[in-house]
């Protein structure tokens, strides 16, 4: 079986830091438990509020967060879903929310640029604008894992059901959500829509989020955290709870098959297309 980690990360306006705190968190990770595969946050090498984005934003290649990942990828033989960093855009003053994904290897295996835009403002008041800097991904993406299908999705992505019934229509057996979710909406939604998402589209979802305060030019802000593996019948079987860590679980394609026999929601679709028997 696919053994899985997420990492959970207290990311700052820090990117040399932030690069630390990611390689000794895949080091210990690879350390204790040897998983194949494993998933960063959202935002894992600078967290400081999206009107920075261009100003730390790196090439699609080559780069210090790229070159590390990659690095780390190579070093320990595992698969790095590598949350996700901002990338250059070639429109001025504008950037990508983007996760790259590099096999044991240290090759990229793929490349997902976030869909869905965080424009919001909370009920505690709190201004967020992403699309003022970030440029919108076009394309779903999944990809194989040796043998195990991934969909990509960036953390808002999360609300949108129609992004992960289209990554399960291309094949996903597990969805990966990196994310930076806010502790207000975190606390009433996060854990309630990763469980969602799971039982609805019958596939493994992890989730590694960000967790803690960290400081924009608009003021503190808090991430929830909350790191976890959810499996196809939408329970919780591992989790980080609060600081930064990680956690492992093995993924059972077997109980996927279990799942989808028990209640085969994609053949009894009334709307869109269903899947063929």
């Amino acid at each position: 079986m696919l053994k899985t980690s997420v990492l959970q990360m207290n990311s700052q306006g820090d990117k040399p830091a932030n690069l630390r705190a990611i390689a000794d968190l895949v080091e210990r990770a690879v350390a204790r438990d040897r998983p194949d595969w494993i998933l960063l946050p959202e935002h894992c090498e600078w967290l400081g509020g999206s009107g920075g984005a261009p100003g730390v934003a790196e090439p699609a290649t080559g780069g210090e967060t790229y070159e590390l990942l990659a690095t780390l990828a190579r070093q320990h033989r595992v698969w790095i879903h590598g949350g996700s960093f901002y990338e250059r855009s070639t429109t001025p003053g504008r950037a990508f929310n983007t996760s790259v994904v590099f096999d044991r290897d240290g090759r990229e295996a793929a490349r997902y640029r976030k869909i869905h835009l965080f424009d919001v403002t909370t009920a505690d008041g709190a201004r967020y604008h992403e699309s003022a800097t970030i440029e919108p991904g076009d394309a779903v993406v999944v990809y194989d894992l040796e043998g195990v299908t991934v969909g990509c999705s960036i953390c808002y992505d999360i609300r949108f059901p129609e992004l992960y019934q289209a990554l399960v229509a291309r094949g996903a057996e597990l969805i990966a959500v990196p994310a930076a979710f806010t502790l207000l909406t975190g606390k009433d939604h996060w854990e309630t829509l990763i469980r969602a998402r799971a039982i609805e589209t019958q596939t493994w979802v992890a989730a590694a989020a960000q967790w803690g305060s960290y400081d924009t030019p608009a003021g503190e802000r808090q991430s929830f955290g909350q790191s976890m593996v959810v499996d196809p019948w939408g329970q919780v079987v591992a989790r980080v709870s609060d600081g930064t860590g990680f956690a492992t679980a093995h993924i059972d394609r077997d109980l996927t098959a279990r799942v989808r026999q028990q209640i085969p929601v994609a053949h009894n679709k009334a709307l869109g297309v269903r899947v063929p028997a």
